[in-house]
């Protein structure tokens, strides 16, 4: 008979299969001769097809979740934490005893031990580019830093900056740039935000949640004109630290 993992976890998302956490639990068991812990992607076309996924593997003890589900999940689940229901996103889905499904968020603590180390006390507004979970969580992390975040998207919303809308006034103020979009990520490196790039200047920090490529066209535009850059790899393996933290509570 064959063994079955004593422990599953696993990523639902959309088109993962680059997934960055499959590959990092892996290696981390195989680090740690952990053979009771599997970890695998759950590719869904919908979020609908969850309750399928958890049907199938009764034995899953944690999830990550990534684009497009962080916040479409959140009906699927009995209870979230304080950061997760404030920031209306969540990354990290922890499995209770008693059968219920918690949701955490761990991406703006990713997101914060990777970036202080960076910043000046010149950063104190920030722009962020998209308006999706993953810039939630991040608004959410700069806010307890002290740091004030604007989003900035093709649409018209409150509390939102039209790209059209980036003056150089905008730019000199807020020095502190961060793209929340998957534009740039493998395999369309060339991609990349419609920002003025002309305006970035050695006083700005420009972060990119994307690691692959490890230089994105954003920040190699941003470096081009002076500015400091951070690809987003680290706040991964800090957000996966504190993934495997949660759930082993």
């Amino acid at each position: 008979m064959a063994n079955t993992p004593k422990n599953r976890f696993g990523l639902i998302g959309r088109n993962i299969d680059y997934s960055f956490s499959r590959t990092y639990f892996s290696q981390k068991f195989e680090a740690e001769n952990d053979n009771g812990c599997i970890y695998e992607n759950f590719d869904l076309k919908d979020i609908t097809a969850f309750p399928e996924i958890l049907a199938k593997y009764p034995d899953i003890k944690g999830l990550n979740v990534t684009t497009p589900y962080k916040e479409s999940i959140i009906p699927y689940l009995d209870e979230l934490s304080k950061n997760a229901q404030e920031i209306g996103a969540v990354n990290v889905i922890r499995f209770k005893k008693n059968g219920q499904l918690k949701g955490y968020n761990s991406d703006w603590y990713g997101f914060n031990t990777a970036v202080k180390p960076l910043l000046q006390s010149h950063h104190k507004k920030a722009l962020l580019v998209g308006t999706g979970g993953a810039a939630k969580a991040i608004a959410y992390g700069l806010k307890q830093l002290g740091i004030t975040a604007t989003f900035v998207s093709r649409t018209n919303q409150v509390n939102c900056i039209h790209y059209e809308e980036l003056e150089p006034s905008i730019f000199e103020s807020h020095t502190l740039i961060v793209n929340c979009t998957p534009l740039g990520t493998f395999p369309n490196i060339e991609a990349f935000p419609p920002l003025p790039y002309h305006l970035f200047t050695p006083q700005h920090l420009a972060f990119d949640l994307i690691y692959n490529p490890e230089k994105s066209a954003f920040l190699q535009q941003a470096e081009s004109q002076g500015a400091v850059v951070k690809n987003g790899y680290s706040m991964l393996v800090f957000q996966a630290e504190k993934a495997w933290e949660i759930w082993n509570k």
